[in-house]
């Protein structure tokens, strides 16, 4: 889930403008998701993420991916990340092929947002004020939403000077507001995906209704999402509010699944964050402890929890039943998937997460909760485990019967949950969905203009 919420611009304009480093190169060739042949050249698109790539953002790097390989040319833009240290090789090839727009400090903001006035004084006059008007139920200060205009004329002048037509954010968070006035300067579409479930914790404040109305579409990754967005827009406009989920490559659905090992080891895999509910689960894995069964539990990931769930193993005396990995990269999230009895990821607040359907796909039940668009892929007594989120009585109860599930039957849970996920989460299928949408938002902005 995103960042964008911390609004991190004032620090990245202080430490890039005394840094002095060089702008990243443009993008290199076009890298296919896949070894399938490319089609004929669909068109050419702009990405705005707030921090791309990101440990936890690797469902956008396949979507761009599989978007490549599918014919789309793609420029990635995004506001932070230039000097991260990535685990994933894949992520430090995507992260040279990325532009910057906060990487050389405030100058080149400056002088980006003059030549706006200069050249187009009405838009860019009323774009401001649009702005400023916006700060009133927003929870960010009035100069944060100053960042936001400068970060958006830099991008308009990118997106005129490559001649690209069409920019999509992930999140309806800031990368959306920045890059719906960088397409309103630039007189081309734009659009965004919503994950949650930050946007749906703050709709007013983030204007999402508006942005709705100004995007040429908007993308949500469960039909729960789309429901959420369809409360802050009118009903005339639901018909741009389209289903794409996330997507899985190839990688995670093997022609033969592998048995599941008999182990007592659990893996937990996403940020050591409130939202997640790890805490929750060191009192449950306590419990289950204390009633003399043996369980090991790996949480994989990092986060602003980790100090005080390392606390609180000490507390319940679990320390030896639990180890934490830090970041790790994909392979060695899908390895420890694959050596662990299966996933459970208690969450308080989701979208729908992909390291569920990750674990799905590589043929392992999951214990989880009935948050947002989790129902709609796991079914209880099917492929995993539902609990109502936050419920510890509850929770203790699914993690005893699934230490205590005989190994056949979690290998048939485990493949009714590949046909599910791949059914629903195949990559190639959910960029073909998104690609119409972009086709039909390009080919809708060439009429009018036309007309």
């Amino acid at each position: 889930m995103p960042d964008d919420w911390r609004g991190d611009e004032f620090e990245c304009l202080i430490r890039s403008a005394f840094a002095g480093a060089e702008p990243v190169a443009s993008s290199g060739p076009v890298v296919s998701a896949t070894e399938r042949q490319i089609p004929v050249a669909r068109g050419r698109l702009a990405y705005l993420v707030n921090q791309y790539p990101k440990v936890s953002h690797t469902f956008i790097r396949r979507e761009i991916l599989e978007l490549e390989a599918q014919g789309w040319e793609v420029e990635r833009f995004s506001l932070r990340g230039w000097a991260d240290v990535l685990p994933d090789e894949t992520d430090r090839s995507e992260q040279a092929r990325t532009h910057y727009l906060l990487q050389r400090g405030v100058l080149p903001l400056l002088i980006a947002s003059l030549g706006e006035f200069a050249t187009r004084p009405l838009a860019s006059f009323r774009g401001l004020l649009g702005v400023l008007r916006r700060t009133r139920p927003s929870l960010r200060p009035w100069p944060v939403h100053i960042v936001y205009w400068l970060e958006a004329c830099y991008l308009a002048r990118a997106l005129r000077s490559q001649d690209l037509r069409h920019v999509h954010a992930h999140f309806g968070t800031n990368s959306a507001e920045v890059a719906m006035i960088a397409a309103a300067l630039a007189e081309i579409s734009f659009s965004f995906t919503v994950h949650g479930p930050e946007e749906f914790d703050r709709p007013e404040p983030l204007s999402l209704g508006h942005k709705a109305a100004q995007a040429a579409f908007v993308a949500t990754i469960s039909h729960y999402g789309r429901s959420q967005m369809m409360r802050w827009t009118p009903a005339a406009m639901w018909d741009k509010l389209k289903v794409v989920r996330c997507g899985l490559d190839s990688s995670f659905f093997p022609e033969t699944l592998t048995a599941v090992v008999d182990t007592d080891q659990l893996v937990c895999v996403g940020r050591l964050s409130e939202q997640k509910g790890q805490l929750l689960l060191l009192d449950a894995i306590a419990a289950v402890v204390s009633n003399g069964r043996s369980v090991r539990l790996v949480l994989a990931g990092d986060g602003e929890l980790r100090t005080a769930i390392e606390a609180r193993c000490k507390v319940l005396g679990i320390e030896q039943h639990v180890h934490i990995t830090g970041w790790i990269d994909s392979s060695e999230v899908a390895r420890l998937i694959l050596t662990s009895r299966a996933l459970v990821l208690p969450s308080f607040a989701e979208g729908l997460p992909v390291v569920l359907m990750e674990a799905l796909g590589l043929g392992r039940p999951v214990l989880t909760t009935y948050v947002a668009g989790i129902p709609e892929l796991v079914i209880p007594g099917e492929n995993g485990w539902l609990v109502p989120a936050g419920d510890t009585a509850a929770l203790t109860e699914a993690l005893s019967q699934l230490l205590d599930a005989p190994i056949t039957q979690l290998n048939a849970m485990g493949a009714r949950g590949r046909v599910r996920a791949e059914a629903m989460h195949d990559i190639v299928q959910q960029v073909a969905v998104l690609g119409a949408c972009f086709a039909d938002s390009l080919q809708s902005r060439r009429s009018t203009h036309a007309a």
